[in-house]
């Protein structure tokens, strides 16, 4: 029987224009350049610009990966957003950028998630095609962050940037694309990453909360946990792993996963330090970039993985 698998047919990412060095940040906050660095690895990130949404960075990182697959929107009958940051309640994120696309066909629809939210979609998706619902996709990781915190509390504004990535799934026959993923997600934990407010709540967004340290410690264990039980059931070893590419919140805890499953960190790609937390378009971008700089590279095993708001984590293993 033919093996299906849902193969990445290109990638593409998009950051905003504008730069928010910690410098600048330490203008209007109690803190500075070195606090900042010492406890998260972060130099800068980029914001939105005034009127940009998550709908036109998510649509620009679609341009990008459908140039990088050499296909049109017209090849496309799935797009699948993972957000917590959407333009509006309704429609979905994904809904405008199909529009945006010109696309009249398939569908269309968004994940929330937060910060596992790609890994989430890529899941979800990876079903939809080797289930013959649909040919080809478009994956879209696309945040605007800064519009849900609060520019006072240094412990949280710091952390977080504005971005979008994007891949390509097409229904594949082979042995390269998404080879299989870990999901969980533990509801009891939702204090420690939330926002205050919502729809039915308070009528509002609310501004980002979060207990740093708490969250810190699920994040080392979760995460390795979801890593060690996706590469035993496929029968992988981390040896054979080429490149980790893990969700960009934190460069201590990037490394701190990374030593516990003796993942050389020469092997971690991080764009933490530029970029920032960009929640779910953290693992699209620092992929795209470890592409367009030629460190992964087709035939390379990567490992992916991610831990957010929820608190939801997971992980996902892909053959590029």
């Amino acid at each position: 029987m033919t093996q299906l698998i849902s193969r990445v047919a290109g990638q593409g990412s998009y950051l905003p224009e504008r730069v928010l060095t910690n410098s600048e940040i330490a203008t209007f906050v109690d803190t500075d350049d070195e606090w900042i660095r010492a406890r998260t690895g972060i130099s800068e990130r980029h914001i939105a610009a005034e009127g940009e949404t998550t709908s036109d960075l998510g649509y620009r990182a679609a341009l990008a990966a459908l140039e990088d697959a050499g296909l049109t929107p017209d090849d496309i009958d799935l797009i699948v957003v993972a957000t917590t940051t959407a333009d509006l309640i309704f429609p979905s994120t994904a809904a405008l950028i199909q529009a945006r696309l010109g696309i009249r066909h398939g569908a269309a629809f968004d994940i929330q998630a937060v910060c596992s939210g790609f890994i989430y979609a890529l899941a979800v998706t990876d079903g939809l095609l080797k289930g013959g619902v649909f040919q080809r996709a478009l994956v879209i990781g696309a945040e605007t962050m800064s519009r849900i915190l609060n520019w006072e509390d240094r412990t949280t504004c710091v952390l977080f940037g504005d971005g979008a990535g994007a891949w390509v799934l097409e229904r594949s026959e082979g042995d390269k694309g998404i080879i299989g993923y870990d999901l969980r997600c533990e509801g009891r934990y939702t204090d420690l990453l939330k926002t205050t407010g919502g729809v039915s709540s308070t009528q509002s967004s609310g501004l980002l909360t979060m207990e740093g340290p708490a969250v810190f410690k699920h994040a080392i264990l979760k995460i390795s946990n979801s890593m060690e039980r996706l590469i035993e059931r496929e029968n992988v070893a981390i040896a054979d792993i080429d490149w980790f590419v893990p969700h960009q919140a934190n460069q201590r805890i990037l490394e701190g996963v990374a030593d516990k499953l003796g993942i050389s960190r020469d092997k971690v790609i991080s764009t933490v330090a530029k970029h920032g937390n960009t929640s779910a378009a953290s693992v699209p971008l620092a992929f795209s970039q470890a592409v367009d700089d030629e460190r992964i590279k087709p035939g390379d095993l990567c490992l992916l993985e991610a831990l957010g708001g929820g608190l939801t984590w997971g992980s996902a293993l892909v053959r590029l």
